[in-house]
């Protein structure tokens, strides 16, 4: 039972989609955080802040070395989008509106749209 959940798991993080989804959630931690850096003048946020960056970086280019540049940015920056705007809307308390709601949908869908027009399935 547990190989049937575990390998499925394994291929998936190590596909590129895998590393390119935890990139994209990556990018959202970090952007995030940015603003605790207060321009970079407090020392630990803007040094949390790089980490994470530069991580996202190097899973963004891991993933870029299967899939064609063009999809793996805008599917980065998309998961990075998304959920920065779930997190402010959910917890920073910025405003949820019908508009709001629409577009993000738009970039799940394009998001999705990549995915599935992608012929590279790695």
């Amino acid at each position: 039972m547990q190989e049937l959940i575990v390998a499925p798991l394994v291929r998936w993080w190590n596909s590129a989609w895998g590393v390119l989804v935890v990139a994209g959630l990556l990018e959202t931690a970090w952007a995030l955080l940015l603003p605790r850096t207060q321009g970079w003048t407090k020392l630990v946020p803007s040094v949390c802040t790089i980490v994470l960056m530069v991580l996202s970086f190097i899973l963004l280019a891991r993933a870029m070395k299967v899939l064609p540049a063009g999809i793996a940015y805008a599917v980065w920056t998309g998961i990075g989008t998304l959920g920065v705007a779930l997190i402010g809307a959910t917890f920073l308390r910025e405003p949820w509106t019908l508009l709001r709601v629409l577009c993000l949908l738009l970039i799940v869908a394009g998001v999705a749209g990549l995915k599935w027009s992608t012929k590279l399935h790695a």
